[in-house]
Parts: structure tokens; C-alpha cells; sequence
């Protein structure tokens, strides 16, 4: 169902055109309808609607007025003109705001079906198009090459489950078959030592041509010696995810080891660069990557102590066991959110999540390590506490030393029962911090607009510059908070004060309507009358106990 406005500032050609059409049966919803077109503009900020039916000689704004407002703010709204013969020139003219159709007055009910069924056969294309399969197939396959870069950056990040990387590695058309994978990364040495200052631009322009240099000398260095698996961009770094046959990890890692310095040396030679690796740990399942990924970028530190344009095995400069439990970017991401805006029960959820690798029977994990994942979660928490105020950190801060805390847990249960009810407690009054900085921006909004109201200029575009947010956050939160638009406010506002001026002073019509914020004192007696049922001189008359 097509959402529709109808404007004439005629009642009986309105009133005829609304009886004689079954509009829903054509498919379209008649949501406003409109005496002139500055009514109509304020009706389509509420419902936005799919057309607009408007006739073309109206006061306050005409139609051509109008359909160049509508499409300089709603260019998706198709437009029907009616107009008599004598305007059809004057209205041919405004062939540049791409009108859909021009119905000649006097016009039958057949005759504006006609011009709706045409409408509405554009919009049902548009529609079909934005739905066809085809192309969004066409469009799925060329996003093919991004979606695999995005999948190989969320097994670097993330824990995917077995079924995820196989629905994920079916769909993009990939092979991840081996027994063993291991992950490199590759980072360009700090150009700034090598060549001094530099423009930023141009320096930043360099850097990313280079590192694209070093993707393509990985991919032909490991396509050449027939090795498996996948060399990607991460942030400032090229990725090899490397698949293996061996299940030897030491096998594995001499293998790696060799064709790593080849790419180092072939970057330094071809592109004048020296490029530092970090590999990471070999593990046996695709699934754990992400701490080899980890294990790689940690390695990289070590050049601080050992120096740019080398390889660096994380084994040469650290212990590594098991992989141990941590707490990755896209959980921590997930983890905030809640806290600001989900439920208990996602929360419950999500901690679940998060503790079960600790808990679960035959795990590994050791002390030191759930006291360490424990740190991360409080650690994320905290990061909570930085973005709505001050205040809540502090009053949460003031309840309990969180850190000496979690070294006090007798059991893991424990510590679980306490991130939940410690969370449950941050969500509850973030929850209320939020709404009463929405209380706020609304009262601020009021206070602004009582001083300006006899502003004719004023819009939501002044109101959000004033209070330093977009227009569509502003619309939604003052809606929420009042049950009414902006506009409407506004309106009720200027209807309240002229009220006032004309029951305590005698001042003219004219001379009340530029008080209250209207160039245009026809618009303000049609406002008005609209608004309180009645003119402003009547109203005046009524209050006094004057004869109209």
C-alpha cells in the first residue's frame, strides 16, 4: 500500500476526489490531505509519503512550490500536477522537478485513476527492482572478492563456530582443507625512519601504495612455491593465513620459515622497503586462528628489543602451551553494546558466552588465565563507564574496587554471578542517564523555541545547529519524548501566544501573526482557524462576549 497526500484548496474537489476513488483498492493510503502546500510539506515530514496528488494554483504555496520542495527533501516521491488548461504551459515549465504526471482540470475519477495506475506501475518497478534476485545476485557476486577479505579479517578477530567458516567458506567459494594453519603478518618498518619528515598525505599515499606492493609480492612468492591458503590486507598489515598438510607444527613452521625471508628479501629488493613478520603459533583447527593471529601481531612488538626487517617467530621470543581463553574485539563489541542498550537477557546470554570456554568439563585453562579473561571483561566494563557520564563512573566506582574484587572469587561461578548482577546494575542506570539526557535535549529544545517562535526562519535545521545533533536523532528523541513532531510543537507554540495577544492587547492581525513567526498573515488567519476552529478576529470577538 502506497502512502499518499492529496492537496486542493478546494473542500469540494478534495472532498469528491477522496469519495469517488477506492484507494485502497488501487493500492494506495490516503495518510493526510492538504488545503495548500505548506500544509502539505509540514504533513510529509510525518508520514514521508510515496505521492502526493497537489493541485497547482493555492495559496501560501502553489504546487510547483511545493513538488520543488518535496523534491529537494523527499526525491523518491512521485509528484501528480493538476492543473486547468489555461496553467498547463506555466506548469510544462517545471519540467526540470520531473513531475510523474499532469491531470487536466475538469478532471473524472477515471482520468486521476489513470495517471495513479501509471504511478503506481513506477513504483511497483522500483520495488520489484530493489527485490529482484537477479540483481541482487549480480550484485552479490561482484561484492564476492570484499566479502572473503571480510570473512578472512573475522577468522582473525573472531572465534567462528565450525558451522559459520563452513556455511561462510561454501557460499564464497573457498578451501580451507588441511591439517595444519599457522598466520603470518607483515608490517612496512616506520617510514619516518628511514626518510625523514615528510608531507602526511603524501607519506600516508606511499605507505598504502607499498603495502599493496607487499600483498602482491606474498601472493606470487606463495602461489610460485604451491603453497595453500590466503594473503589478505588487515588494517596497515598484509595477512598470510597459511594451510598445511603436515601435522607437525615444527614441519610446518621450517616450511613457513623459508618461503617468509624470501618475501622479506624480495620486498627489500624490489621496493626499496624493509618489511618486519611476526608468525604465529600452528594450530590444528581453522577455528583457533584468531590466536594465531594474535600470537603473529604480538611477535611484531619484539622488534623493538631485536630490531626492524626480520622474521619473528612468537615460539623464539615467547613460551606458548595451550592457546589461552581471550576475550576478542567482536565479544567485546557485542559485550558493550549490551550493557548500553540490550536486556537482561541478552546479557545473561552473552556473559554465558563468554565464560563457558572456562567452565566447560576438560578445560585447560588455568588460573593465572581466568584471571586475566576476568581482567578483559572488567576492563570492557569500564569502557562502558567512559561514554555516558562521569557521574555513573563514579558512583559505581564509590559501590566496590572492582579490580581487588576479582582476585576474591572462590569459584568461576562466582565471578559469572557477579558480572551479571554487577552488569545488570551499569545497564540500569546507563538506561536512566540516558533518559534523562533525552529529558534534557527536549527541555532545551522547548526552552529554545518559546524564545524564538516569532523567528519565521525557524526550523529543525536551526533547532539541532543550536543544540549540536542531526535532525533525524533530534526528530525521533523529541517525538518519543512530547507524542508529537517538532513541527506541530512549533505550531502549537505560535497558536498558544497568539491566543494570549489577542485577549490582552488590541493589536491587528497582521501585526500579532509577524509576532508569533508568520511573514504571511493569510497563512497565520488559515493556520489559526485550522488549529481552534475558528478566526482569529472570532476568537477574539468570543473571549471579549463581542457580537462576531
Amino acid at each position: 500500500m502506497y502512502k499518499l497526500i492529496l492537496v486542493d484548496d478546494e473542500a469540494d474537489v478534495r472532498e469528491g476526489v477522496l469519495s469517488e476513488i477506492d484507494w485502497e483498492a488501487n493500492g494506495f493510503q490516503v495518510t493526510d490531505v492538504a488545503e495548500n502546500g505548506r500544509e502539505a510539506l509540514e504533513m510529509a515530514e510525518k508520514s514521508i509519503p510515496d505521492v502526493i496528488v497537489t493541485d497547482i494554483r493555492m495559496p501560501f504555496m502553489d504546487g510547483l512550490q511545493l513538488s520543488e520542495q518535496i523534491r529537494r527533501v523527499y526525491p523518491s516521491t512521485k509528484i501528480i500536477i493538476l492543473t486547468g488548461f489555461d496553467e498547463f504551459e506555466y506548469a510544462r515549465k517545471a519540467i526540470h522537478l520531473n513531475i510523474e504526471e499532469f491531470v487536466l482540470k475538469p478532471f473524472s475519477a477515471g482520468d486521476l485513476l489513470q495517471a495513479l495506475h501509471k504511478v503506481k506501475g513506477r513504483l511497483d518497478e522500483e520495488m520489484a527492482e530493489r527485490e529482484n534476485l537477479d540483481t541482487l545476485q549480480e550484485h552479490y557476486r561482484r561484492s564476492i572478492p570484499v566479502l572473503r577479505e571480510q570473512f578472512l579479517v573475522s577468522l582473525m578477530t573472531r572465534r567462528l563456530t565450525s558451522t559459520e567458516i563452513r556455511e561462510k567458506t561454501e557460499h564464497y567459494g573457498m578451501s580451507f582443507e588441511g591439517n595444519s594453519y599457522m598466520v603470518s603478518v607483515m608490517q612496512l618498518d616506520n617510514p619516518a625512519l628511514e626518510r625523514g619528515a615528510e608531507d602526511a598525505n603524501r607519506s600516508r599515499f606511499d605507505f598504502e601504495l607499498q603495502s599493496f606492493a607487499v600483498r602482491n609480492i606474498a601472493e606470487e612468492i606463495v602461489t610460485r612455491h604451491g603453497a595453500q591458503g590466503y594473503v589478505f590486507q588487515h588494517n596497515d598489515s598484509v595477512v598470510w593465513l597459511g594451510i598445511s598438510h603436515e601435522a607437525d607444527p615444527d614441519a610446518v613452521r621450517g616450511n613457513s620459515s623459508n618461503l617468509l625471508e624470501e618475501i622479506r628479501q624480495n620486498v627489500e629488493k624490489y621496493i626499496k622497503r624493509s618489511v618486519t613478520i611476526g608468525t604465529g603459533t600452528v594450530t590444528p583447527k581453522l577455528s583457533d586462528v584468531k590466536f594465531s593471529f594474535a600470537d603473529a601481531a604480538a611477535a611484531l612488538d619484539y622488534r623493538i628489543l631485536l630490531g626492524n626487517n626480520r622474521v619473528i617467530a612468537i615460539e623464539d621470543v615467547e613460551s606458548r602451551s595451550a592457546s589461552p581463553i581471550r576475550l576478542d574485539e567482536l565479544q567485546e563489541q557485542a559485550f558493550l553494546r549490551c550493557l548500553k542498550v540490550g536486556s537482561s537477557e541478552e546479557m545473561e546470554s552473552i556473559v554465558d558466552s563468554l565464560f563457558s570456554p572456562l567452565m566447560f568439563a576438560g578445560s585447560s585453562c588455568s588460573f593465572r588465565d581466568a584471571q586475566i579473561f576476568l581482567l578483559q571483561i572488567v576492563t570492557a566494563m569500564l569502557k562502558a563507564l567512559q561514554e555516558p557520564s562521569r557521574d555513573l563512573g563514579d558512583r559505581l566506582n564509590s559501590d566496590a574496587n572492582w579490580l581487588q574484587e576479582i582476585t576474591q572469587f572462590d569459584s568461576l561461578q562466582e565471578a559469572k554471578d557477579w558480572v551479571v548482577s554487577t552488569c545488570a546494575s551499569m545497564m540500569s542506570r546507563i538506561a536512566n542517564d540516558r533518559q534523562t539526557a533525552y529529558h534534557s535535549l527536549v527541555e532545551q529544545a522547548r526552552a529554545y523555541t518559546k524564545a524564538h517562535f516569532s523567528d519565521s526562519e525557524i526550523t529543525i535545521a536551526k533547532v539541532c545547529a543550536h543544540l549540536h545533533i542531526s535532525s533525524g536523532y533530534f526528530s525521533s528523541i523529541f517525538k518519543r519524548e512530547t507524542k508529537m513532531t517538532y513541527v506541530n510543537y512549533l505550531l502549537h507554540v505560535r497558536m498558544e501566544a497568539a491566543k494570549e495577544l489577542l485577549l490582552t492587547t488590541d493589536r491587528k492581525t497582521f501585526e500579532i501573526a509577524e509576532s508569533v513567526g508568520y511573514a504571511d498573515p493569510n497563512y497565520f488567519s488559515f493556520s489559526f482557524k485550522k488549529q481552534v476552529g475558528i478566526s482569529p478576529k472570532d476568537y477574539r470577538n468570543r473571549a471579549r462576549g463581542e457580537a462576531p
